[in-house]
């Protein structure tokens, strides 16, 4: 497989994070043709999937386009990929699994129309190789995945496997834990400027402030993770991803004074939070604390402080956090002025109860849900507009 021959790059993230998806891309020198609601499209090459996959924060799969064609039944995708040359990707005594996304009106079953994908692709390589590599669903060495919609199917090369969205230090998760993708994204859309201080109450297993400290010291998910699907391909050498590599250690950053704080009323949260810091390499950058949201040290220079409470759907009840919700607000008007606010949430009702105007609510989906991430000015003092002034003032 030739690695510097260019095709369509389509990366693949959850709902609502294509605009921050879409601004790492670009980060890294590279141009998008287009933004859909859970992507990004681009032209590049296999060498470029390798640099996608190493620094992309807010990513799903990195998929590289092998083939489009038409296609009404399973059997005319089977006789499309029985054609390809598989031989040239994969290793005859290797490993493959196959994924698809298909929306067609001629298959009600996705698994079936996999099989399919994988007997053109055993029958191709008996025929061309004289041996076959083993398949299953395991996402650890090559992947391939279908793409299938109305008449219109096209095949790629998961260059990812395992999906981006995880970043590989989150050992031990603790309780309805943010994903990773989701966590980073959120703070890209707050207007922390990533070296003054962010403060994370209720911190649970510690997503939220273990991503700002990656973010502010400029540490890839790449450092994370040693297993891509790229590494298990026909041509693959490892020279340009350990070029990469060694570039991402280079380009950590250092910020003097860096400031992060995580509490939390529960110990075993915060023994979590040391791990999964430690773990992603930044355990002696954030300041943990066991207590109460409202016992948080609040550094004197402001920043942002972000909550992501319950939401009353999965973990305590509705009434219970109803309180809650408006502590947090009496909390973020009392001891929290001059700092920006956010809260995290998926239930619009109870953030009612935080009795606070929200300058911003930016949209986002998890676990089924609508979400908000809701901002707030906590303003130092009072703030009359210019115009509510006396005369003469």
């Amino acid at each position: 497989m030739d690695f510097n021959l260019s095709s369509r790059i389509v990366i693949t993230c959850n709902k609502r994070l294509a605009p921050y998806l879409e601004q790492e891309v670009v980060a890294l020198g590279l141009k998008p043709d287009r933004t859909f609601s859970t992507g990004v499209e681009l032209q590049g090459t296999l060498n470029e999937c390798i640099l996608l996959n190493l620094n992309l924060r807010c990513a799903s799969q990195v998929h590289y386009s092998l083939k489009i064609f038409k296609a009404n039944h399973p059997d005319e995708v089977y006789r499309a990929l029985e054609s390809y040359p598989w031989e040239n990707l994969l290793a005859s005594d290797g490993y493959f699994s196959v994924t698809s996304n298909v929306m067609t009106e001629s298959v009600n079953n996705n698994l079936y129309v996999n099989v399919k994908v994988k007997d053109a692709i055993v029958d191709r390589m008996r025929h061309k190789a004289g041996s076959r590599p083993n398949s299953g669903p395991e996402l650890d060495r090559t992947v391939i995945h279908l793409f299938w919609r109305e008449d219109r199917a096209e095949i790629f090369l998961d260059t990812s496997g395992e999906t981006l969205a995880k970043h590989g230090y989150r050992k031990i998760p603790g309780k309805a834990p943010m994903l990773e993708a989701l966590a980073a994204a959120t703070i890209m859309a707050t207007k922390w400027d990533r070296s003054s201080p962010f403060v994370n109450p209720m911190c649970g297993s510690s997503t939220i402030a273990i991503e700002a400290v990656l973010l502010a010291t400029n540490r890839k998910p790449g450092l994370h993770r040693s297993n891509y699907s790229f590494m298990h391909v026909q041509g693959y050498e490892d020279s340009f991803y350990h070029h990469q590599l060694k570039r991402l250690k280079d380009e950590i950053i250092d910020v003097p004074g860096l400031t992060v704080i995580a509490s939390d009323i529960a110990e075993d949260a915060i023994d979590i939070s040391k791990v999964n810091a430690g773990i992603a390499g930044v355990e002696h950058l954030i300041r943990f604390a066991v207590c109460d949201f409202e016992a948080t040290e609040i550094p004197e220079t402001p920043g942002v402080i972000y909550f992501n409470p319950e939401y009353g759907e999965r973990l305590g009840e509705v009434t219970s956090l109803e309180a809650t919700y408006a502590r947090i607000g009496d909390f973020l008007k009392k001891k929290c002025q001059g700092y920006t606010g956010y809260i995290f949430t998926g239930n619009l009702e109870l953030a009612k109860k935080i009795g606070l105007k929200a300058s911003r609510r930016i949209e986002y989906y998890t676990a089924k849900l609508d979400c908000r991430l809701l901002e707030y000015e906590l303003y130092a003092g009072t703030r009359r507009a210019k115009e509510d002034l006396p005369a003469g003032e």
